[in-house]
């Protein structure tokens, strides 16, 4: 069974995410922190196969400059719901 993160947790982590643009000058540098934060918090919400390679995405899109704006966590969370429900109907 997939794990279901509540969607009030992923637009949190999202947000936690943007907080790195208001803070000037180290903006950028906290991302150095928070990719590697972010990727263990998505694998361990997420799990499973699709948990891994999703940490890997996370990881990558918040490690690469100018790419905070993609709001990984609650695009999956989203992505989760409707395969699922998807499976169910099949």
């Amino acid at each position: 069974m997939e794990k279901r993160p509540p969607l009030i947790v992923c637009l949190l982590l999202d947000l936690f995410g943007y907080f790195s643009y208001s803070i000037p000058v180290l903006g950028e540098w906290t991302d150095i922190i928070w990719a590697p934060v972010a990727a263990a918090i998505y694998l361990h919400l997420f799990g499973s196969r699709r948990g891994w390679i999703g940490a890997f995405l996370t990881f990558t899109e918040e490690a690469l400059p100018g790419t905070d704006f993609i709001p990984s966590f609650t695009l999956s969370w989203i992505l989760q719901r409707v395969t699922s429900r998807q499976t169910v109907r099949a």
